[in-house]
């Protein structure tokens, strides 16, 4: 048992992976989260990578990280006695997180209303493509579509290229978010009422703040937003970077540069002597190139941005491409980590583009403790997980336990917690419920 702040709450997360991490946000933080998985397991757990590359069941790395803390049973919902030990555990459940489409619990008449008879302080979470409800209720939805329909995938990428999807499944982690917010909104209702609810979480929509101003530019402007990459077109249709702005290559990978903005950090004249200091500065650190940067304002990058002088672009263009290239010489011949601390020391607003081992290394997050290192006993192994999103001083989040294997807690739940006898968990065994 936890002792985490949600110790008194129960979940039953049923089958699939598009609401398991709001399981695990749940679980981590000490709720008693069952999933609730077919005879043979989730079929996330088929997902690679897997541990050593062995393609198991058991040793799905995609499946071990959404699936901390948690307990697993193993249920046929489609059979009758299935549906019976379902509506079972549900009259003890707080929470019930549902990521079938829409219906597919009611025709089982497993739903929110038949659920609720037995339990009507009953917390019914569903996480559906489009909503329960609606023209596109019952179209199928995969994370390619979610990102696709939000308008998150038209901005992601670079303008010469097709639309991108973005690394990842991030529809389920944004909709698992928002619905773990829902379902402990709803579960301060309850205790302050007594009344269950359903929480309603639609893929699309809660990727669609992604765009963040993409929408409005189109409401007050009649604008669409373009994917960007590193640059702005011109009216002519040509490709500029303004200097100092964007991802530079490095000795050793790639750095983000956000310099010569007014207001955001140091201004460019500060690089431009770093650069002089080591030789590399090129004629930048001439009396006329002093009066060019000078001229650099917040007003006239916004009108470039948008393009509507077209005589300024032409005037600024070739001074840019001058300036861009001096600083990519420089940048080339440093390591990203020096870039980013002394950039750091200089006030300069310069961060490394870090690689998965770059993060597990990183200082930062390992003064913290951010990575949690969870025993796997049964594989002989230690592994290395992210730590909690967020940190509550009183009542911290952090992994419990670590993911469970097929059915693992069938005898706990079944014998100790329903009351079924050794002949009746054999019997539904045999049947191919359990």
């Amino acid at each position: 048992m936890s002792e985490g702040p949600l110790s008194d709450v129960r979940v039953l997360e049923l089958p699939g992976a598009v609401g398991a991490y709001c399981g695990k946000l749940l679980a981590d933080l000490g709720a008693d989260v069952i999933k609730v998985e077919p005879p043979g397991g989730d079929p996330s757990r088929r997902i690679p990578p897997f541990f050593h590359d062995d393609p198991h069941p058991e040793k799905s790395l995609y499946f071990f990280a959404f699936n901390t803390s948690k307990r697993s049973i193993t249920l046929d919902m489609a059979a009758a006695d299935g549906r019976v030990l379902l509506r079972r555990l549900a009259q003890r459940a707080d929470v019930v997180i549902d990521s079938f489409p829409p219906g597919h619990m009611d025709a089982l008449g497993l739903g929110y209303e038949p659920l609720r008879q037995g339990n009507p302080g009953l917390i019914y979470c569903s996480i559906t493509g489009f909503g329960l409800w609606g023209p596109h209720a019952s179209y199928k939805a995969s994370d390619l579509i979610a990102v696709a329909m939000s308008g998150m995938m038209y901005l992601a990428g670079f303008p010469e290229d097709p639309p991108n999807r973005p690394y990842g499944d991030q529809s389920h982690y944004c909709a698992s978010v928002q619905a773990a917010a829902g379902i402990l909104t709803a579960l301060l209702h309850r205790d302050r009422t007594g009344q269950g609810q359903v929480v309603e979480v639609s893929m699309q929509e809660a990727l669609a703040m992604n765009q963040e101003t993409a929408m409005q530019y189109w409401d007050l402007r009649q604008e669409l937003r373009r994917r960007q990459g590193e640059g702005r077109r011109l009216p002519s249709g040509e490709w500029f970077r303004v200097p100092g702005i964007g991802t530079y290559e490095c000795a050793d990978g790639h750095v983000y540069l956000m310099i010569g903005v007014p207001g955001f950090g140091a201004p460019i004249s500060v690089l431009i002597q770093w650069m002089a200091e080591e030789g590399m500065a090129g004629d930048l650190t001439s009396p006329e190139w002093q009066d060019v940067f000078s001229r650099l304002d917040l007003r006239l990058l916004v009108q470039l941005y948008q393009g509507a002088d077209v005589s300024a672009a032409q005037e600024w263009l070739p001074r840019f491409r001058h300036v861009d290239g001096i600083i990519e010489r420089f940048v080339r011949t440093k390591r990203k980590q020096e870039l980013y601390e002394e950039g750091q020391r200089r006030g300069l607003l310069v961060a490394p583009v870090n690689t998965p081992r770059d993060v597990l290394d990183n200082r930062q997050l390992n003064e913290r403790g951010f990575f949690v290192t969870v025993e796997h006993p049964e594989l002989g192994a230690a592994i290395r997980y992210p730590g909690p999103p967020y940190r509550l001083n009183g009542t911290p989040a952090r992994i419990w336990r670590r993911p469970p294997r097929i059915g693992e807690h069938n005898r706990e739940v079944y014998l100790d917690e329903l009351g079924l006898t050794e002949a009746e968990l054999a019997s539904l065994a045999g049947a191919g419920v359990i």
